[in-house]
């Protein structure tokens, strides 16, 4: 792979984050907006955007690499060189510039050689089974540890980034969603390339090679988690949400309580002041007390503004501790808000060191 292939793969690659993260991610949230439609069918709605974007973006890589050797030449993968061989002789007749009037005639002819020169060839059949057209002109061969290198650096720059993208307590499911499917997606990767044989079924898919299958996982995985992070925020229960929202609402009711308790206490120490409190003298501290005979203060009947002004204390001291409950929930999600940006700057400082 040529240096400029590389750089477009690389721009092409941070494109389609930018484009997931910037339109889809938002286009998918306003389907899901509480309110617009019903809970059901917002769901729907959601995933069939998602499968039908991610189908699109999917058919329009494959149609830009254009058909593999196996569907270039009308064989299957359990093809014997000898139904090579006859597939492409008849083809060769059919597309010779000679015959063939199209303006690309030499080109079709030349794609076609070099697919019958490929699967020919046994062990340049394996190679580009496993690692496709840049796997042959690469001349690469299959080696183990190589292979679990790339795939370490793969999936752990992505874990990074599933990780940043879902940072905060909202994406907690889509978290557990998003690095479920990057497991299983790295096991089906690690099987299918380790085999001797494609696990893939002939039946169901008989031109797919190895390299066609992990290129439309890697491709589909991004959709994948961005639908897992915007079906994970709209399924989200926020309790702290809820509970800031019953702490406001106490607090409230404190407030309207206390004020109720001034105004009986005024009014109590109104009709204390004109005589109606009650024929019998006010204690108004400890030593007015009966003591008893072992040294200590007798019971004594409470009196109403004493009563009022404990509720009173207790009530503000209630006050106090809601208030700084609501205020430490308010600081924790302040602090959410970093994890957006913390991912676009990792997303391209790891882009640019493993590319």
């Amino acid at each position: 792979m040529s240096d400029q292939q590389a750089a477009d793969d690389d721009f092409s690659g941070l494109g389609g984050f930018f484009f997931y993260v910037f339109i889809v991610h938002p286009c998918t949230a306003w389907i899901l907006r509480p309110g617009r439609f019903e809970r059901k069918k917002s769901i729907m709605y959601a995933i069939g955007f998602l499968a039908l974007l991610a189908a699109i973006k999917t058919g329009l890589e494959i149609q830009e690499r254009g058909p593999n050797h196996y569907s270039l030449l009308g064989v299957t993968r359990e093809s014997s060189p000898l139904d090579i061989k006859r597939a492409y002789k008849k083809l060769s007749l059919q597309l010779h510039p000679d015959k063939n009037p199209s303006p690309d005639a030499s080109d079709q002819f030349d794609r076609v050689k070099q697919a019958y020169d490929v699967l020919m060839d046994l062990e340049f059949r394996e190679v580009y089974n496993k690692f496709g057209k840049e796997g042959i002109a690469a001349n690469k061969r299959f080696n183990e540890n190589q292979f679990l290198m790339e795939v370490a650096v793969f999936y752990v720059s992505w874990a990074v980034m599933a990780f940043l993208l879902t940072m905060g307590k909202k994406s907690g499911n889509a978290r557990e969603w998003v690095f479920t499917g990057l497991i299983v997606m790295a096991v089906v990767e690690v099987v299918v390339m380790t085999s001797q044989t494609n696990p893939i079924p002939s039946w169901m898919f008989p031109t797919l090679t190895e390299a066609d299958l992990v290129r439309i996982l890697h491709s589909l995985f991004p959709a994948f988690m961005n639908g897992c992070r915007s079906m994970g925020s709209y399924l989200y229960v926020d309790l702290d949400a809820q509970l800031r929202q019953l702490l406001l609402a106490l607090q409230e009711q404190n407030k309207d309580v206390l004020m109720v308790l001034r105004d009986v206490q005024i009014g109590v120490q109104t009709i204390q002041a004109t005589g109606g409190g009650g024929g019998g003298p006010r204690l108004t501290s400890t030593a007015d007390l009966p003591v008893s005979t072992d040294g200590s203060v007798g019971a004594v009947r409470p009196t109403p503004t004493g009563k009022i002004r404990e509720l009173q204390g207790r009530l503000q001291h209630s006050n106090a501790n809601v208030a700084q409950a609501v205020q430490s929930l308010k600081t924790e999600q302040q602090s959410s808000n970093l994890g957006f940006y913390g991912m676009i700057l990792g997303y391209i400082v790891i882009s640019y060191l493993f590319s």
